[in-house]
């Protein structure tokens, strides 16, 4: 059941999220065909250009822009993988809850340990913030105040 739900939530996130590029790509082959015919018959002397047509750039911009959503939603989809990846990696056992007691996983921390990982994330995180503040001290204790020479 569970499996399944993933499958729904993968697929709605893609239907959501990913424009639908065959369209915009057929419309403007479409286009790009009616106006070379177009242009075609009025070299060959069979039409006079007072005919309208359709506005190939419109078309093609449009389509440019659907290429552009579908970047940034590949871009997104990446970077949610790359989280999850280091989520993974840099905190792989989960601590067990209360709520599901029959999905206990035997990798899981107990609660203490949990807590022992996350105080040595905090230390890590309080060390790199305070290298980086001694070390924008250091770069602003350099710098020569206007006007002194």
């Amino acid at each position: 059941m569970l499996l399944t739900e993933e499958i729904l939530n993968v697929d709605n996130f893609t239907k959501l999220a990913l424009p639908k590029v065959p369209e915009p790509h057929l419309n403007v082959m479409k286009i790009a065909s009616l106006n070379l015919g177009h242009n075609t018959s009025i070299d060959n002397g069979i039409k006079s250009s007072d005919a309208s047509v359709q506005r190939f750039d419109k078309s093609l911009e449009e389509f440019y822009a659907l290429c552009d959503q579908l970047e940034l939603c590949l871009r997104l989809a990446y970077e949610c993988l790359s989280q999850s990846i280091d989520s993974a990696k840099h905190s792989p056992n989960l601590v067990p809850t209360a709520t599901k007691p029959d999905t206990v996983q035997t990798e899981s921390l107990s609660y203490s340990q949990y807590l022992s990982m996350i105080k040595s994330q905090i230390s890590c995180a309080k060390d790199i913030h305070n290298a980086l503040l001694e070390c924008s001290k250091k770069i602003a204790g350099k710098v020569q105040p206007p006007g002194i020479l």
